[in-house]
Formats: structure tokens, sequence, C-alpha cells
């Protein structure tokens, strides 16, 4: 009694945390479980070795029952020696005199000859069968769940039309037979009954068999891995796709965890991971099912891992494919970009130059002025004017000069910090494709992270340089407004509104200028520009003017 209500516990605990499962971390739990495959073979393989001793060391009825836990050991996980295990319990039963026994072994034996594709052996170990009279009721049963089972795979395999329908007559005649000599608790009466009930399209029923059957094994066992396949079968029919692939990962885990080597659920599972576009985690799960399978021994199972094997690899294929072009795409615009800025460093250069000449030539003008002046003393009140509107163009272009120089200077160094940039960006795609993380440049391709990270560096230096060049500018503007309309921004930053009228004080009068430098729509500048001028102390066709001299 408290055996079966602690596997409700269980089944109940199991069935509400199922509602909301999380599926990556079943993931999860798989990866584990596979990195951890060899403790549970080795698991497996110490209960082997034992039982092989005590099946050495023994005689009689008890080295055929030993040799029957032998046969259980290895039925999921080597198919050769379950096959010869139960071959030798065979032999033990004839010498014991036990038909029923023998009776029970060769059916085994036929139902391991079908799981691995040996149909033809399978149906010539059952018809050389001679039923003794009496006989055991689960042998019998064991009997007729192996004709089912081999006329059942010929059936779904067979493309013949005419033989299929008469493998399914006599599958399902033994079918009808194994439920009246099997308990209905028996793994194969549970699984033809819900398999029947899912054929039929009563699925309320089968799950009703599938919670019934669930109740009877134990989380984690091996038995449990069966049942858990069929129930995501059950929901994979429905339609609940969250439900089917937590199930389907619960069976994959058992069958891990149990050391089983013949794994339905784990094919399954590569399968949808395949279809839904995860093809890395299908290659991996798919390679681990096939090297499973190549130990147990099953041409079955390889012809079904063989197909799937292919598929992913062609999808692999595709997916690093469309990735090996995103990239090169990408290294084609960081060159462009490259040869783009070596151009404007050249025209830089080129341009500062000729500030340079300009300047020279200014300064001498200047000299040449001042002796001009001081020979014309006496023409002094005219020079005088002429002398103050030259100083005071000479000092506008002074400033000019220290503004360019200053922006110059801060460009030259932002071109530099670029180039420095972009060669380490090219390092990073270089080492990423040389690791084949194509994964994450791809993923590094699609951000707009960098150009928004750029762009907020870019207006930081463009505010520390004006606000280093023009000091006072903010008190200066917000002078020109009204009480309501100033603007305080934070220390050393400024707001778009005073960075617009600080491009206009530099001399960019055009709002389609400014909109391209600050990444705005010409129809924003231009909001921006008539809502401070509609702030403006006096007349407001003046104050952009009146900006120009601050």
């Amino acid at each position: 009694m408290r055996l079966h209500l602690t596997t409700f516990l269980l089944f109940l605990s199991a069935t509400l945390w199922a509602q909301t499962p999380d599926i990556e971390s079943c993931y999860k739990q798989i990866d584990q479980a596979i990195a951890e495959s060899p403790r549970y073979v080795a698991q497996r393989e110490a209960k082997i070795t034992s039982a092989r001793h005590a099946f050495e060391q023994t005689t009689g009825r008890q080295k055929y029952e030993e040799g029957y836990r032998l046969y259980e050991l290895y039925r999921p996980f080597v198919s050769d020696s379950a096959i010869w295990f139960i071959r030798q319990c065979i032999m033990l039963a004839e010498q014991l005199g036990d038909q029923s026994a023998s009776v029970r072994c060769r059916s085994q034996l036929a139902i391991r000859c079908t799981n691995i594709g040996m149909y033809d052996e399978a149906l010539n170990i059952l018809d050389s069968i001679r039923l003794p009279d009496p006989i055991d009721q689960d042998a019998l049963g064991m009997y007729y769940e192996a004709y089912n089972g081999v006329y059942s795979e010929l059936s779904y395999y067979t493309r013949l039309a005419d033989m299929q329908k008469s493998y399914l007559d006599k599958a399902y005649y033994y079918e009808r037979l194994m439920y009246g000599k099997l308990p209905p608790t028996y793994e194969a009466c549970f699984l033809k009954r819900e398999q029947r009930a899912q054929g039929e399209g009563d699925l309320k029923t089968s799950m009703a068999i599938n919670d019934e059957w669930l109740k009877t094994v134990e989380p984690g066992s091996h038995p449990y891995a069966m049942v858990a396949l069929y129930r995501y079968i059950e929901y994979k029919l429905q339609g609940d796709s969250t439900q089917m692939m937590f199930w389907l990962t619960e069976s994959v885990l058992a069958d891990i965890r149990n050391a089983a080597m013949d794994q339905g659920s784990m094919w399954e599972l590569a399968n949808e991971l395949m279809l839904k576009g995860d093809i890395d985690r299908a290659s991996h799960y798919i390679s681990y099912t096939s090297d499973c399978a190549n130990r147990y021994g099953s041409r079955q199972r390889n012809w079904q891992i063989s197909p799937l094997l292919s598929q992913i690899a062609k999808n692999y294929k595709a997916q690093s494919e469309r990735t090996t072009h995103q990239l090169w795409m990408t290294l084609a615009a960081i060159s462009v970009l490259a040869l783009l800025l070596l151009v404007a460093l050249f025209l830089v250069h080129r341009r500062n130059k000729q500030l340079d000449t300009a300047r020279n030539t200014l300064k001498t003008f200047n000299d040449e002025l001042a002796e001009a002046n001081s020979q014309l003393a006496t023409q002094k009140d005219e020079l005088a004017a002429l002398n103050s509107q030259l100083s005071t163009l000479n000092s506008q272009l002074t400033e000019s000069n220290r503004v360019k120089e200053e922006y110059i200077g801060r460009f030259m160094s932002l071109c530099a910090q670029y180039i420095d940039k972009l060669d380490n960006y090219r390092k990073m795609v270089n080492k990423k494709m040389k690791n084949k993380e194509l994964e994450d440049l791809f993923r590094m391709s699609k951000s707009t992270e960098l150009k928004e990270k750029e762009l907020e560096e870019l207006y930081e230096n463009f505010d520390t340089v004006f606000l280093h060049l023009f000091p006072n500018f903010i008190d200066d503007f917000n002078a020109l407004l009204q009480p309501e309309m100033q603007i305080h921004p934070k220390e050393n930053r400024l707001t778009t509104d005073i960075r617009i009228f600080a491009l206009i004080r530099l001399g960019f009068e055009d709002s389609s200028k400014i909109a391209e430098f600050l990444h705005y729509s010409v129809n924003t500048i231009y909001n921006y520009r008539a809502r401070i001028k509609n702030g403006a102390l006096g007349n407001r066709e003046q104050f952009e003017a009146k900006v120009k001299t601050l």
C-alpha cells in the first residue's frame, strides 16, 4: 500500500511540474546526462559483471535464473550479448525439462530478432516452437506477443498492399490471443492497447491508457522511458508542443541514465529539433544516439538514423554557407569604411596645409600693415578706423583658426581612434572566423549597438570641444530667451536644442546639414529652431543672428 502511495505522489508531483515545463532546462539536463553517460554505462557494466560471476558459479535452476537476469541486463544494452544469453537460457531450460521456460526464452529470442530487423529469423524461431501441454500462461502470452511483434513490423515496412493487409490481420489475431494470456498491466498489453486507440483516433481513451500505464512504472526507470515516449506521442497528436517536448525529454533522460543503447526517444528528439531549426543540438544528439545504436548492434535503428544524419548534415552545410556569405559581406563593408577613412585623412591633411599657408599670409599682411601704419602717421584718424576694422577681421580670423585647429585636432584624434577600432574589429572578426564562431558574428552584424555607442561618443566629443571654445555660451544663450524657455543642461553636456544653435554659431545654417550631423529629420530640426525662436526676448527674426555673435 505504501509503495502504491509513493508512486502516486511521484506521479502527481511530475504531473503538476509538467504543467509549465522549462524545456530549455530539460535540454541542459540531457546535455549533462550525456556528459555523465560513461558513469551510467559503468554502473550497468558493474551489474553485468556481478551477474556473470553468479552465472558462472551456479548450476541448475539458479544458473537459468542468473542467465535470464543477464539477458534482461543486456536487452537494452548490447543486442548480441542479449541474444547469446537468451540462447543459453533455452539450453538450460531444455536441460531442466522446463518446456514453458523454453517457450518463454524462444519467444524472447524472436522478439530480440524482430527488434533488430531480423524478421525471417524471428518467424523461423516461432514456427519451430512446439507448444507443450500444459504450458505456463505467461509463456504462452509471450509466444503470442512475439508473433504479434514480427507481423506488426512486417506490415509497417512492406510496400505491397495485399501483404500489408495479411500481416495486419495476423498481428491483430495474435494481439487478441495475447490479451487473453498476459495480465492487463503487462507492458506489451498497455502498448498495444494505446497504439490501437491512437490508430482509431480515440485520443481520450489512448491518454487514459497511458495514465494507467504511467502509474505502474517507477519514475526514471527504463520502463518509464517507454511510457514517457508514448506520452510524447499522445501530446503530439493533440498538438500540445510544450507538453510533448517535455515528455520526450523525460524519455531521453530515462534512457541515458539507465545506459539504454537502444534509444528511440533520442532519435525522435533530434528529428524534432531539426524541424525547429536547432541544427547544432540536433546534430549533437543524433551523433550520440548513432554511437549508442552502433554499440547496441541494431540494423533497424541505424536505418532510422541514417536519413536524419544526412538531412542534418545538409542543413548544417546550408547554414554554414549563409553565415560565411554574411561574414564576407561584413568584411567588405569594413574594408570600404577603412578606405573612406584614409581618403578623409588625406583631405584633412591637405586642408590643414592650406590653413597654415593662409595663416602665414595673414601674418605677413598684418606685419606690412603695421609698417604702413607707422609710416602714415599723418593719416592717423583714417588709418585708426581702418586698423580697427582690420583688427576685428583679424580677431574673427584668429577665432576661426582657433576653432578650426581645435576641431581639426579633435577630428584627427577621432580618425586615429576609429582606425584603431576598425583594426581591432577586424582582428576580432578574423579570430572568430578562425574559431568558427559564426553565430556570434551573425548576431554582432545584426546589432545597432555599435552605431549608437559611436554616435553618443561623437556628441560627447562635440559638446566637450564646443564648451571648451565657448565656455559662456549656455549662459549667453539663455540670456536671449524668456525665463520659462531657458535651458539648463547637465554639466559639460548640451541638449539637442542647444546643440542645434551651437552648430549655427559655428556657421551651419542649413537645416539639412544640421539634421545630417545630428541624425534627425529636416522637419525635426526646423521644429526645434522654430520653438526656440518663439521663446526669444525681443525680435524673433534677429535671434539666430544674435546667437552667431555669442
